[in-house]
């Protein structure tokens, strides 16, 4: 007999009037407003413009998302296209059914068109977004709870969650919270790129590449515990090869990056710098600094102890790199 469980909601979705109000949806839709508001302050930090990152997500989000549903209907497709079903469901995204690694990857490509657009570095944006992604990631996965899915092995633990739909072949009982466990280990995953990007002055898509691989870190052990139906690849379920995959490229990311481009990226928005508000915190520990008239001092570039080994390195490189972009 259970103690204590996390109840699951009556429904998922209320209605004012004729108007459905998902659970599913405003999970995901709050995300998107977290990530973009907290990357916007890291932008500015690093000597960005403000709304910067808010006309990139124009191009990001619904790339994000048609990219997540494309590789969830695409790894799933049996769940649409077998006999009996109606192939209609997949557009129906409102009733959950997204992929994150089909995601990112669609969510960068229009990123990049965006960044593009606006003659940012692809890199230096991912960075500054970074946090605000898994932040958006602990709040999406809300949107199970409410849908009753994606919940893990059988289990009388106390914080296990209900599951009372047999709708979809779900048997009642209750199971591990796994949408729980995602959720907290990105809220870790946040805190842990944030710290990280303070203390090592992370540069080039470092940033970036560690929120990969510490989320396919815990997203291969969540993955193990869930038990709907999933293609298996030698034993492993196929987004447990995923997030190894991903998880050994960010990690070769990080050490080869490193090593070619040291420190961060002196300026991260041309036109901010040329304009001269380019006077953020992390811009000022990446190498420029301001005397109060907008003109850039030398700086050491951050991580970087040696000098005159690659453009953008050491004290005059740094500053003859800022204020070229300024006089641009």
């Amino acid at each position: 007999m259970e103690l204590a469980f996390i109840p699951s909601p009556s429904r998922g979705v209320l209605y004012l009037g004729p108007i459905p109000l998902r659970g599913y949806a405003f999970c995901i839709i709050i995300g998107v407003f977290v990530a973009v508001w907290l990357g916007n302050k890291r932008w500015i930090a690093r000597g960005g413009r403000a709304g910067t990152v808010a006309d990139i997500a124009v191009w990001a989000v619904p790339f994000g998302l048609v990219g997540g549903r494309l590789y969830h209907v695409i790894t799933d497709y049996e769940l649409y296209f077998s006999e009996g079903r109606d192939w209609v469901d997949a557009f129906k995204i409102w009733e959950g059914g997204l992929g994150i690694w089909g995601a990112i990857a669609l969510g960068a490509l229009g990123a990049w068109i965006g960044a593009r657009r606006r003659g940012i570095p692809m890199p230096a944006y991912a960075d500054a977004v970074a946090p605000g992604i898994a932040f958006a990631q602990a709040i999406g996965r809300w949107g199970n709870w409410f849908n009753q899915e994606l919940y893990g092995r059988a289990t009388d633990l106390p914080w296990a969650v209900e599951i009372t739909s047999s709708a979809d072949g779900r048997v009642p009982g209750t199971y591990h919270p796994t949408f729980l466990y995602e959720s907290l280990w990105c809220i870790g995953v946040a805190l842990l790129v944030i710290w990280a990007d303070r203390r090592f002055q992370l540069g080039h898509g470092r940033a970036f590449a560690l929120y990969v691989a510490a989320y396919c870190a815990g997203r291969f052990w969540t993955e193990y515990l869930r038990v709907d139906d999933a293609h298996h690849i030698l034993g492993l379920r196929l987004n447990n090869w995923t997030a190894l995959i991903m998880f050994l490229l960010a990690v070769t990311y990080i050490v080869l990056s490193a090593r070619m481009r040291p420190g961060r990226e002196a300026v991260v928005e041309p036109a901010a710098a040329a304009s001269g508000e380019a006077t953020g915190d992390d811009a000022a520990k990446s190498g420029t600094d301001s005397d109060g008239e907008g003109e850039p001092k030398a700086a050491d570039d951050a991580g970087d102890g040696t000098q005159g080994k690659d453009e953008g390195q050491g004290k005059d490189d740094v500053k003859d790199g800022a204020e070229s972009a300024k006089k641009s």
